[in-house]
């Protein structure tokens, strides 16, 4: 199976994605605390920081490796701001799906808009990717809002597909492809 590279990818102005490092613990700990990423996230709970430096050092790592997922913390102005993860990857069918959040004090400045249409259409590009897919609690609509403005196409609705700590919920599915690429946003 293919494999992803550690890479850093520039997404406008001082954003940038890249690998997460044992110094992003204390930001992801905070962050992964707030109330907002947890409506929508069935996140372990509690969060511990011997969780969040395995994400930091190692699961990530091996995601990445093994070719099964690419993780990536997005900085701006070198500062955590989030993550954006390309998961359920298909190499034969050149497909994935992503996920994304932002921490507390990095929304509402359209920095995820620019992180996923950057990520999407690098991934599109660069490493001839098919298809990108999001899927989406339709009561989450910051994160449907940043699909819009990131490019993606509304497809339709999966019901009872996914899951937060509150029960099951129906997915809106969003998607990006190669010719969405020519269309202005």
């Amino acid at each position: 199976m293919p494999q992803f590279d550690d890479v850093t990818v520039q997404a406008g102005g001082q954003l940038t994605l890249s690998s997460f490092t044992i110094d992003d613990v204390p930001a992801l700990l905070d962050a992964v605390a707030d109330d907002e990423i947890r409506r929508w996230l069935p996140l372990p709970d509690p969060y511990t920081r011997a969780l969040a430096e395995s994400w930091c050092t190692s699961i990530t790592r091996e995601l990445r490796d093994s070719g099964r997922g690419l993780v990536l913390a997005i900085r701006d102005r070198g500062e955590f701001a989030g993550c954006i993860d390309a998961k359920r990857v298909d190499w034969r069918a050149m497909s994935a799906e992503f996920g994304y959040w932002s921490a507390a004090g990095h929304r509402g400045r359209g920095l995820m808009p620019t992180a996923v249409n950057t990520r999407s259409t690098w991934m599109i590009r660069e490493l001839r990717f098919e298809r990108i897919e999001l899927r989406i609690a339709p009561d989450n609509q910051k994160s449907i809002r940043v699909a819009q403005k990131a490019g993606f196409t509304a497809e339709g609705i999966a019901r009872n597909a996914g899951f937060t700590d509150t029960g099951r919920v129906d997915l809106a599915i969003f998607s990006r492809i190669r010719t969405d690429l020519a269309r202005p946003m």
